[in-house]
């Protein structure tokens, strides 16, 4: 597995895709795509080992959706950093005017989804999936994402919560909420 892996990272239509979808989030939202580098860069500072999947790209992990009819059922990626965006890039061959449609249910919305877009959203609270394309159709999909959790142990100097004392955990609770 780790050979495909590898295979997939270094190759250069997704290493492409992934600095469109980041060039992309730099131009729509610049404060927090710098904030997603910023964060990444830190983990590079703390551990020299730590490597970035594309080496342009603003986000921590990425998905590859491989099935022959890559469908996703309503959902939300609540662990996906909760203020952030997500990419999602549509791949295959289908007939995008009668299937592979994204719906944001949150805004109602129903949009066509043509092989090789992208678009960037707000995974963690608005709800998303896509609808289904005809047989002997083929879809598939990248996504790149950052986990909330990142973020947390960066801003809580790299340490966990249950390292902390009890009072500094409190604190650090109330400005998450804040």
């Amino acid at each position: 597995n780790q050979k495909i892996l590898d295979d997939l990272l270094s190759a250069k239509c997704f290493q492409r895709l992934s600095g469109h979808v980041s060039s992309a989030f730099s131009s729509w939202a610049p404060k927090l795509h710098q904030h997603y580098v910023d964060t990444l860069s830190e983990y590079q500072n703390q551990d020299p080992s730590f490597q970035k999947n594309f080496p342009r790209t603003a986000f921590a992990a990425a998905t590859f959706n491989f099935d022959e009819q890559t469908e996703t059922v309503e959902h939300q990626d609540y662990l996906n950093y909760i203020v952030g965006w997500c990419g999602i890039t549509s791949l295959g061959r289908f007939d995008y005017t009668k299937g592979g449609h994204l719906i944001l249910w949150d805004l109602k919305l129903v949009i066509e989804f043509p092989p090789g877009s992208s678009i960037l959203i707000p995974s963690c609270y608005l709800r998303h999936s896509n609808t289904s394309i005809a047989p002997g159709e083929t879809r598939q999909s990248f996504t790149e994402y950052s986990a909330g959790g990142l973020f947390r142990y960066n801003n809580d100097g790299m340490r966990t919560r249950e390292s902390m004392s009890v009072e500094e955990k409190l604190r650090k609770e109330s400005e998450a909420r804040e």
